[in-house]
């Protein structure tokens, strides 16, 4: 991932020097979020209307550039995010688009256009709330009774993720195959709470994304604290699907398609978590080496 994130800033030092100019509109709304809270709907897709993406520092943060018009949120405010790395990912998002922009590609922008519009008005209080409570409905915590071949490899694939947050984050978390799952324990809501105020309100948005795609948030923290990558957090959000493909087979492309499209997804939430959590400029000499 942070290979990744490296040729991100590879390719933004490119974008930084860049003139700007040339023909182009102001801004574009970018694609929604597909969680419980959705915000926007604009087109998938729309031809390429600008030439050249560029980056530059104003007053609130980094800008972006589409020609010599600054990009704008869905509610027309100036598209401004606090650091340099995660200008750097959304402004390669933008430049890599060919003759067609494909809105729905464009996960950073569109976390970036949530946390600045936050149109559904939720303080940090309550964007940490929507993230515990994915504990209540955890993938990883539903188990199932039968058959015992798949009951044997949730144990053995969930099992260690759960003990590894367990002894990480000093909590209780258990499993049942009851349909109303497993008890919670007070304790275990206070200890992610706190943890997870110590996120800014960025960050939080891009926590409760990639819990939404993967439908655990005990997944969500292992790709965090890098104990998983996005592969492995995917294939585990994805087991029991993955065991019935394993049996009964793939319907032509669909399933490829689904998981390649999870993965994109988790892979942007996840980045945009850790760059909202970074200091605000790149080291432009490491670039050089």
């Amino acid at each position: 991932m942070w290979r990744s994130c490296l040729r991100l800033r590879d390719g933004g030092r490119r974008l930084l020097n860049r003139p700007a100019g040339g023909p182009g509109a102001s801004m574009s709304p970018g694609p929604t979020i597909p969680s419980p809270a959705r915000a926007y709907a604009p087109p998938t897709e729309r031809k390429r209307f600008y030439q050249n993406v560029s980056i530059t520092q104003g007053e609130g943060g980094f800008e972006i550039n589409l020609d010599h018009r600054k990009l704008k949120t869905p509610q027309a405010k100036l598209f401004t995010v606090p650091s340099e790395a995660l200008a750097i990912a959304v402004a390669t998002e933008w430049d890599s688009q060919q003759d067609t922009i494909k809105y729905y590609t464009m996960h950073l922008t569109t976390l970036c256009n949530t946390s600045l519009d936050n149109p559904t008005q939720r303080n940090k209080d309550q964007l940490i709330r929507a993230a515990v409570k994915f504990l209540d409905t955890d993938t990883i915590c539903y188990r199932v009774e039968e058959p015992e071949t798949l009951v044997e490899l949730q144990r053995n694939e969930w099992d260690p993720i759960i003990e590894w947050a367990e002894k990480r984050y000093g909590m209780e978390i258990s499993s049942s195959t009851s349909i109303m799952g497993p008890s919670i324990p007070a304790k275990t809501r206070e200890v992610l709470v706190s943890h997870l105020a110590s996120y800014n309100t960025w960050a939080l948005q891009g926590i409760e994304f990639v819990a939404a795609q993967l439908k655990s948030v005990v997944l969500t923290l292992g790709l965090i604290d890098l104990r998983l990558t996005v592969e492995q957090a995917v294939l585990l959000s994805r087991l029991e699907e993955e065991y019935q493909i394993q049996k009964w087979g793939n319907i032509e492309w669909a399933h490829d398609y689904e998981l390649q499209e999870l993965r994109a997804r988790t892979a942007a939430g996840t980045l945009f978590i850790h760059l909202c959590s970074e200091s605000t400029t790149v080291k432009h000499k490491l670039l050089k080496e």
